[in-house]
């Protein structure tokens, strides 16, 4: 049977959750599955890899906040009202079925364990040049006609990482984008959110979960990837 290392709900900065995801994808090329939920000590701006750094200053609103370069690609993302998830496996087709998107997979787990009439996007639309929520991409939960789950991936030697946001409710800094309060009504908290997906993705796969925390070496790591990279004024406005 899959085993699949669940990490504590965790806060931390933008640095340190981008340098967190990456060192998951490094376990799983390890041989190692994890899955984490965490949230975001302040309002923080994350760019995909691929996204030059000047459209931080298309909206003043943006240009305010803390910023970080993801290691995976897609639109900018205000980490505000929401939680995030991170899904590394390792490579095989015991973790990964041919044929099978692990992003519709994943989010058809968010949306049962929400009870949302949500379904998954099957084509795309873009309707911002910036912002990743405004840009629907197949595999993105979409809930009455608005983006209120994304994910984007990176994939290293046949391992995958998969992270992405569950918008749980309006930003200030993004008020074009309702979360699932707005078009929703109430939302449970973050830890029973994450509990209920821990159990919907149970159902979907049959993996045993573990509960576990960071290694002494992986701690080590992300602090080196933190000041090396993520931190790094070089690396965040490489484009």
């Amino acid at each position: 049977m899959n085993t699949v290392r669940l990490l504590p709900l965790e806060t931390a900065d933008g640095p340190t959750n981008m340098a967190s995801d990456e060192a998951l994808l490094e376990a799983a090329v390890a041989g190692n599955a994890s899955l984490r939920f965490y949230t975001w000590a302040e309002p923080t701006l994350s760019l995909g890899y691929f996204q030059p750094e000047s459209v931080r200053h298309s909206d003043a609103r943006l240009a305010e906040l803390p910023w970080v370069r993801r290691p995976s690609g897609g639109g900018a993302l205000v980490h505000h009202h929401e939680l995030t998830y991170a899904l590394a496996l390792p490579a095989g087709f015991d973790w990964q079925p041919k044929g099978e998107s692990w992003i519709c997979r994943f989010h058809g787990c968010i949306a049962k364990a929400l009870n949302l009439e949500a379904t998954n996007c099957n084509e795309e639309r873009k309707l911002h040049d910036v912002l990743c929520f405004l840009h629907h991409t197949p595999g993105d939960l979409i809930l009455n006609g608005a983006k209120v789950a994304g994910g984007a991936q990176r994939k290293q030697r046949g391992a995958f990482l998969q992270h992405g946001a569950v918008l749980l409710a309006q930003s200030s800094f993004t008020p074009l984008l309702p979360g699932i309060r707005e078009r929703a009504g109430a939302v449970p908290s973050l830890e029973t959110i994450a509990a209920r997906v821990c159990h919907e993705f149970y159902l979907a796969t049959g993996w045993q979960q573990v509960n576990g925390d960071w290694s002494a070496a992986e701690r080590s790591r992300i602090a080196e990837l933190v000041r090396e990279k993520y931190s790094n004024d070089e690396w965040n406005r490489k484009r």
